[in-house]
């Protein structure tokens, strides 16, 4: 299983989570539904589609929504091929529980828990039994290797509902938490090289920095996931090919890349430009603006 997760993280660039990875893997290869867990922009995607990819079964994605209703799951019948060929597969399209479950394939559900209740009673049945009864159809079943992996926002987010308590007793629940500081330098330059920037390393380890403490902030209820330090490092090294930057550069390259990625306290009267620009002072142990910030680039 080591050999496994090795081969994943090497060839679909998976920084680290070893024992996630191994997890997730055991779980879907003894045919069991997996439920990933954590905060925005901790990996849980890249997690399920690096592990599809590795077994090479074909994933059929959902981005749930409230309006994503059951119709969408199952699927529908076309209503001229109906009147030509009548209620058959003909003139049925498959929505995408019915193709993974046709195909032996994973169907991945992006945030679960914005599914209304009515589409999640469908799963029931069908994570059960692997049975799914179509209307005018009949009855069809999985073929071996059919799963479902869901992702969630923790429960305490705003906009996050409860998925039922039935529907969540059949899934394997596995907990993703932000990586340490190095795993997620390593992941910033891994999408900084990918985009053919030549990249300073200590301009990346300061944005990946800055990102951490958005999290630990006391006026910050919910603080930026690493999506910030790769749109914080992007734009800082796009400046810096013409010289060091100034504080007020950092400044205003971090509000422009994290004001969207916190979500301040409600008590807290301040704006998140001016959290932000606490914070990056605090980074750069720097408190007069005109001093310069002196990196060179390698």
């Amino acid at each position: 299983m080591e050999k496994n997760v090795r081969e994943i993280q090497e060839k679909y660039g998976v920084v680290g989570r070893s024992k996630e990875l191994k997890a997730a893997l055991l779980t879907i290869l003894k045919g069991k539904h997996l439920l990933i867990e954590g905060d925005v922009g901790v990996g849980k995607t890249t997690l399920a589609m690096a592990i599809s990819n590795y077994l090479k079964r074909p994933l059929y994605r959902i981005d749930a929504s409230e309006v994503f209703d059951s119709t969408k799951l199952i699927g529908w019948f076309d209503p001229p091929l109906v009147l030509k060929k009548g209620y058959c597969w003909e003139s049925f399209i498959k929505g995408p529980l019915t193709e993974a479950m046709l195909k032996g394939g994973i169907l991945f559900i992006n945030e679960i828990n914005r599914l209304p209740e009515d589409t999640q009673n469908v799963l029931l049945p069908v994570m059960d039994e692997k049975k799914l009864v179509i209307p005018k159809l009949g009855d069809i079943e999985s073929k071996k290797g059919f799963v479902v992996v869901a992702t969630q926002n923790p429960e305490a987010y705003i906009g996050a509902t409860l998925i039922g308590e039935a529907l969540k007793d059949r899934f394997v629940w596995l907990k993703l938490n932000y990586q340490s500081e190095d795993e997620e330098v390593e992941i910033v330059k891994q999408k900084v090289s990918k985009q053919g920037e030549p990249f300073n390393e200590e301009v990346v380890r300061t944005a990946v920095r800055i990102v951490r403490k958005t999290r630990e902030h006391k006026g910050i209820e919910r603080g930026s996931s690493i999506r910030g330090a790769i749109d914080l490092a992007e734009i800082v090294l796009d400046e810096f090919k013409n010289g060091p930057l100034t504080i007020d550069q950092w400044v205003e390259a971090s509000v422009m890349a994290l004001s969207t990625k916190i979500e301040i306290k409600e008590s807290l009267n301040k704006s998140a430009a001016d959290l932000i620009k606490e914070i990056v002072l605090d980074e750069l142990g720097l408190k007069k603006q005109e001093t310069r910030f002196l990196w060179k680039n390698p």
